[in-house]
């Protein structure tokens, strides 16, 4: 890999561990928050891979240990969908 190609946390959308590091460094500090901000967790897998990568640039950026960090909120649709 060279020094200019980005290490993607969210794959589904594209979304680098260094967007999510700035965000942590400005103060989103919650995996909701960076779903929020970045769009991480919001793709096809819904977080099924990215949370453990977000959740590990928390903890390695605050300190705050993985335990303690809670996992993205479910949410369920508006209206009700036929299947």
């Amino acid at each position: 890999m060279g020094m200019n190609e980005a290490i993607c946390v969210c794959r589904c959308e594209e979304v680098t561990e260094e967007e999510v590091r700035e965000m942590v460094r400005a103060g989103i500090t919650s995996v909701d928050g960076i779903k929020r901000a970045t769009r991480a967790g919001m793709g096809l897998c819904q977080s099924k891979t990215c949370y453990t990568n977000i959740a590990r640039i928390i903890h390695e950026e605050t300190g705050t240990p993985l335990a303690e960090i809670e996992p993205m909120r479910i949410r369920i649709p508006v209206r009700p969908l036929k299947i």
